[in-house]
C-alpha cells in the first residue's frame, strides 16, 4: 500500500528544484487545494500554474491550515533572512524537509527552533525529468509515518536513498548531486575525441549524446550491474577492449574520478562548514 500523502503542504521556494518537485507531487495525486506556495519572485509560469490548479500563492501564515509538511527549497544563502518568516508556517506536528545544499540539520534547528521533525535531502538535476535520485537523512524526531510520507514525496521525481548518517551528505553531493555535470562533460569529451578522429563536429556530438542517452536507458532498464553491462559489450581483443585498456589503466578514468569526487566532497564540506 502506498504511503499517505499530506493533506496540507507548504513549499517555500518554487524555483527549478522546488518546481520540479511540485510537478512530481501533483503527478502522484497530491491535492493542489492543500498546497501553498511561498515565493516572492515566482515565475510567470508558476503564477499561472498556481491559478490553474487552485494553489495558494504567497498567503499569510495565519490564512492557511497548519502544514503537515513544509518543504524548504530556497537558495541556501537565504536561510538566515527567511528563517523568521518560515518559522510562522511551522507547527508542532509539521515535518520539515530541507533540500538546501550545505545546510545541516543543526543549522536548521538553530534557525528554525519550531521544527521538531526534520529531514535533510539532497536531490539532483534529473529530478526535473522525473529521473532524479535523492539521498535523505532523517533527524531524531521523524516518525515512521513521516519517513514514509517523505519517501513518497521525494520518490515522485526519481529514486530515494536513505542515509543513517547525515555526514554522508557531502559524499552524496560529490557523487549524485554534482554527478550530472560529470556525465555532460563525458559527452563533451567523447564528441571532441570523435572530431579528432575525423568526424564532423556536429555528427560527433550527436553520436556522443545519443550513445550516453542509450547507455543510461540500459542502466535504467537492466537489473545487471554496470560491470556486467560493460563486459557484455566488450569482445575479446576487439575495438571496445582496446579503448578500455586506456580507460581502465592505472592512470585512467577510475583514479581521475576518485580525485574529482574527493575534490567535490572537500568543497561540499567547506561550504557546509
Amino acid at each position: 500500500m502506498s504511503a499517505p500523502l499530506p493533506k496540507t503542504l507548504v513549499l517555500i521556494g518554487a524555483g527549478k528544484m522546488g518546481g520540479a518537485m511540485l510537478e512530481g507531487w501533483l503527478r502522484i495525486g497530491l491535492d493542489p487545494a492543500g498546497i501553498s506556495l511561498i515565493d516572492p519572485n515566482a515565475s510567470d509560469e508558476m503564477v499561472a500554474l498556481a491559478a490553474q490548479k487552485g494553489m495558494a500563492l504567497n498567503p499569510a501564515a495565519d490564512a492557511i491550515a497548519p502544514a503537515e509538511v513544509l518543504v524548504l527549497a530556497t537558495k541556501p544563502q537565504m536561510l538566515d533572512t527567511a528563517a523568521p518568516a518560515v518559522q510562522a508556517f511551522i507547527h508542532p506536528r509539521t515535518l520539515l524537509i530541507s533540500v538546501l545544499a550545505g545546510k545541516t540539520l543543526g543549522d536548521l534547528a538553530a534557525r528554525l527552533p519550531n521544527a521538531t521533525a526534520m529531514v535533510r535531502a539532497m536531490p539532483n538535476l534529473p529530478a526535473s525529468v522525473q529521473r532524479g535520485v535523492t539521498a535523505a537523512a532523517p533527524g531524531p524526531g521523524v516518525s515512521a509515518a513521516q519517513r514514509a510520507m517523505t519517501d513518497a514525496l521525494l520518490g515522485s521525481v526519481g529514486k530515494v536513498e536513505w542515509l543513517d548518517d547525515e555526514n554522508l551528505i557531502d559524499a552524496v553531493t560529490a557523487v549524485s548531486g554534482s554527478g550530472p555535470a560529470y556525465v555532460f562533460h563525458l559527452v563533451e569529451a567523447l564528441a571532441a575525441a570523435g572530431a579528432a578522429a575525423g568526424l564532423p563536429a556536429d555528427v560527433a556530438e550527436r553520436l556522443a549524446r545519443a550513445t550516453v542517452e542509450g547507455a543510461g536507458e540500459m542502466l535504467f532498464q537492466s537489473p545487471l550491474s554496470p560491470a556486467t553491462l560493460r563486459q557484455n559489450v566488450t569482445s575479446p581483443a576487439g575495438t571496445t577492449a582496446a579503448a578500455l585498456e586506456v580507460l581502465m589503466a592505472q592512470d585512467g578514468l577510475k583514479p581521475l574520478m576518485l580525485r574529482a569526487v574527493a575534490a567535490a566532497k572537500r568543497r561540499a564540506g567547506e561550504l557546509s562548514g
